[in-house]
């Protein structure tokens, strides 16, 4: 039986690249919104960033997430993807 390729992803925030299971997707949906979308099927463009709260908060702070979502985030925006990585980041990340 042959194996599968596992897909990899490059962290916006890291740069490092890692299997796409163990990131947690960010997408702008076509009305605008961003969110996190940790089962990776929501429409939309998308930018991947490891379960770890600090490359989220490099990646915004460093507008890499700005580059990749083509679009400006708000302060609100980035405190409620910081709020939603504190959940994915402790719970999920240590299975």
């Amino acid at each position: 039986m042959k194996t599968r390729k596992t897909p990899m992803r490059m962290c916006v925030g890291c740069r490092e690249m890692k299997e796409k299971r163990e990131m947690i997707r960010v997408v702008r949906s076509p009305e605008g919104d961003v969110s996190l979308d940790p089962v990776g099927k929501k429409p939309g463009r998308g930018a991947y960033v490891c379960r770890d709260a600090a490359c989220l908060k490099r990646a915004i702070k460093q507008k890499q997430l700005e580059r990749q979502l083509d679009i400006a985030l708000t302060e609100e925006v980035s405190r409620a993807l910081n709020e939603a990585m504190a959940q994915y980041s402790d719970g999920e990340a240590h299975e």
